[in-house]
């Protein structure tokens, strides 16, 4: 491991730590040029996500993939129909999440259904199901049903909103739009940049589905 890696192995280390949300005691971390593995244990769903997060945050990281195994204390005698009446009374209770959106729950791994309208939308219900305790991983297969305005318009919004963001370079990225999906390409100087980019696409009226074509490429 080269010696860029091998700092970028403690930023992370040290982010990960430093984050309240993440017990990093049986995280493991690698690096190979920028990208950064993550292995080990947590405790929770929410506390896997919190930790991808925690490390694409460190200055250097290109990638992360997310090896962390969930590995919850779970309640004796607590079943799939447990985990399941508490996921779908979690999703009802949340404004956020509208109605048409269920929960099925095998060997502790939710899957959710049915509709929504935004992307926003899809992703509360995915937060909110991690939180539930025994959940072991989460798969989103809620439909975005939104209306579908004209392309041009779609693409025009998305490139608006990558100009207002003082975060995102809106001259390296461009846009490509077809019947609700939107393909994102070009290059951002990290993850965060990323992330901006990809919700500013997420949020407009129409968009069904993200190609995401961003290479980030850190400069110091």
């Amino acid at each position: 491991m080269s010696m860029a890696d091998t700092d970028l192995v403690d930023d992370v280390t040290n982010e990960l730590f430093w984050d309240p949300k993440v017990d990093n005691a049986s995280i493991d971390v690698t690096a190979d040029n920028g990208r950064v593995t993550l292995s080990g244990a947590v405790g929770s769903m929410r506390e896997k996500r919190e930790a991808k997060k925690a490390a694409e945050r460190v200055a250097g990281v290109i990638y992360v993939d997310n090896q962390l195994q969930v590995q919850p204390e779970m309640e004796v005698g607590r079943t799939d129909v447990d985990i399941r009446d508490d996921t779908q009374q979690a999703l009802l209770l949340d404004l956020i999440v509208p109605t048409t959106v269920s929960a099925d729950v095998l060997d502790g791994i939710v899957t959710l259904s049915g509709t929504a309208d935004w992307q926003y939308q899809r992703d509360e219900a995915e937060l909110v199901a991690s939180n539930v305790v025994g959940v072991l991983d989460v798969f989103d297969e809620i439909v975005l049903t939104g209306l579908k305005p004209d392309a041009y318009d779609v693409k025009q919004s998305i490139k608006d909103a990558f100009k207002r963001n003082a975060a995102i370079d809106a001259d390296v990225l461009s846009v490509i739009t077809s019947n609700g999906t939107v393909t994102v390409e070009g290059t951002v100087g990290s993850w965060a940049e990323h992330d901006e980019a990809i919700d500013a696409a997420w949020a407009a009226p129409g968009v069904t589905s993200v190609e995401d074509n961003l290479t980030v490429i850190y400069t110091v």
